[in-house]
């Protein structure tokens, strides 16, 4: 009976810790079409989705298609799109490579920090000035489509 009693245990532990939630990692999380919900150029709320007073309304129409790793087509709000590479690097850097035609100013790269990520929800920093907004480093909060 004993014997019974610890398989019984043993089965039921066994199903309990198949039905725990699994991480996704972030390089599954990210593989999706991101547009902008709030995008901050330098401390300047410039973008939210839905808003009437937008002072820069081309926002609407930015997307980040990271859906086929490692490709990626960034369409910014002046209506440029650029296709090249990802990668991320570790879960907090995602840097955009091989970009072209190549964006003013970033020799085809462009490094963002990676703020926090869940599966529908991507904010992300500029890690360096963007010559397009004045200088500044831009905050883009994203969410998929």
């Amino acid at each position: 009976m004993k014997k019974i009693a610890i398989l019984f245990v043993s089965l039921v532990s066994l199903a309990v810790s198949s039905c725990k939630d699994k991480t996704v990692p972030v390089s599954e999380k990210i593989k999706k079409t991101w547009t902008a919900n709030i995008v901050k150029e330098g401390s300047a709320t410039v973008y939210t989705k839905g808003a009437a007073s937008n002072t820069k309304p081309g926002y609407s129409s930015f997307t980040l298609n990271l859906l086929i790793a490692p490709s990626v087509t960034l369409k910014e709000a002046d209506g440029n799109t650029f296709t090249g590479q990802y990668e991320l690097v570790g879960d907090t850097k995602l840097v955009l490579k091989n970009l072209t035609p190549v964006p003013t100013g970033t020799g085809g790269t462009i490094e963002f920090t990676i703020n926090s990520i869940t599966d529908t929800a991507l904010d992300i920093t500029r890690t360096t000035a963007s010559q397009k907004t004045g200088g500044t480093i831009n905050s883009y909060n994203l969410i998929t489509q």
